[in-house]
Order: structure tokens, then C-alpha cells, then sequence
């Protein structure tokens, strides 16, 4: 039989209009390896925001059957995430905001950064994207000056110290397990369904 082969289509264009701009959140269609890898973390971050988008403290504290896990829960551990990787994992220093990197290697630690305790939406969004916002910029300099290979803080077991494209890979990991998180605590809350932002969504801090 004759081997057929699926076309994928990224984004479709209106028939005579070639003026598609790429959404910000989109990798792009060809480029290089450490653009792909920073265009696949940046869509799934956008992706995530966009699930946890313009909710109040009622909305952000929606649980899902027996899981304890909320949007306003995910937001703050991603934000300790991305301080985590972009400081102490990436080049051994301090990190910024309300986390103790000591308590990062034990699963009580792991527990506390999804602990809201008290914070309310608009101190959520802005702890998020501020660490989203300092942890791009920190990565793209530091890909832009030393490549994906550049050897990082963070050893394993035996002492070997990763790459940092090993890093970025693990962050990438991070954020797609919880943006599927995301999609089924968003439905609960109002039924917000979807792969992508729809193209008029703004992303904050970009």
C-alpha cells in the first residue's frame, strides 16, 4: 500500500492574506535549537497563564475531586520554580522572593510552594509573572552568551554538573505537567477549554 503522510498546519492564514504574525507563545516554525527550546518553554508558560488567567480568590482556590492542587496553588510553585532554575540551579545564586532554597530538596519544602496562605489573586499574578519575567530574561542572556551546553550549578548524584540545556529541559518538563493540571482545574472553574491562547490574548510582563 502506499505510505501516506499527515500535514500538520501550524496556524491557517485567511486564502489571499499572508500578513500571519506569529503569536508570542508560538516556537518558531524553523530556527535553532536553543530558539526552539525557549519558544517550546515560552509556549507552554503562556499557555499556563492563559489557563489561570483573570480569575478572582474564589476562582484561583477551585479544587478538582480529591486533589488539594489549585490554579492559585500552581501559580505560586511555578514561580518558586522558575526562581529555583534561573538562580541557585543555573549559576548558584541567592534566589529572590518568599522562598528558602534549603527547604527546595525536601518534600515538605516541595508541599509549602503550592501554600497560598492568605495570598490573594492580584499578589498571585503578580508573584508569578514577576519570576516568569526575571527568569526569561536571566536564561535568554545566558543561552545568547554561552550556548546550550555551559555547564550549570546544579550537579547530580555523583557530582557531574548539568548543561544548560538539561536545565531548560527540566524546567519545559515542569510547566507541561502542571498546564495539564491547569486545563482540568480552568474547565472546572467556567469551563475555559483550548491548546493555545486565542491570538488576541495578551500575555502579561512580555
Amino acid at each position: 500500500m502506499p505510505c501516506q503522510v499527515a500535514v500538520v498546519t501550524i496556524s491557517s492564514v485567511p486564502a489571499g492574506d499572508d500578513t500571519w504574525v506569529r503569536p508570542p507563545w508560538q516556537p518558531p516554525t524553523a530556527g535553532t535549537d536553543a530558539e526552539h527550546l525557549l519558544g517550546a518553554l515560552d509556549r507552554q508558560r503562556e499557555t499556563f497563564r492563559w489557563k489561570a488567567d483573570g480569575l478572582d480568590d474564589a476562582g484561583l482556590a477551585v479544587r478538582v475531586g480529591a486533589s488539594a492542587m489549585t490554579l492559585g496553588g500552581l501559580l505560586l510553585h511555578l514561580a518558586a520554580v522558575e526562581v529555583l532554575y534561573s538562580t541557585w540551579r543555573l549559576d548558584g545564586s541567592p534566589p529572590l522572593g518568599p522562598w528558602d532554597p534549603s527547604d527546595w530538596d525536601t518534600p515538605d519544602g516541595w508541599a509549602a510552594t503550592f501554600d497560598v496562605g492568605g495570598r490573594g489573586a492580584a499578589e498571585l499574578y503578580r508573584v508569578h509573572d514577576d519570576a516568569v519575567a526575571r527568569s526569561r530574561a536571566r536564561f535568554a542572556s545566558t543561552v545568547a552568551a554561552d550556548g546550550l551546553d555551559r555547564p550549570v550549578a546544579v550537579t547530580d548524584p555523583g557530582g557531574q554538573h548539568a548543561t544548560l540545556r538539561r536545565l531548560l529541559f527540566d524546567l519545559l518538563e515542569e510547566y507541561a505537567r502542571h498546564t495539564g493540571h491547569a486545563d482540568l482545574l480552568r474547565e472546572a472553574v467556567d469551563g475555559r477549554v483550548g491548546e493555545d491562547p486565542p491570538d488576541d490574548w495578551s500575555p502579561p510582563r512580555r
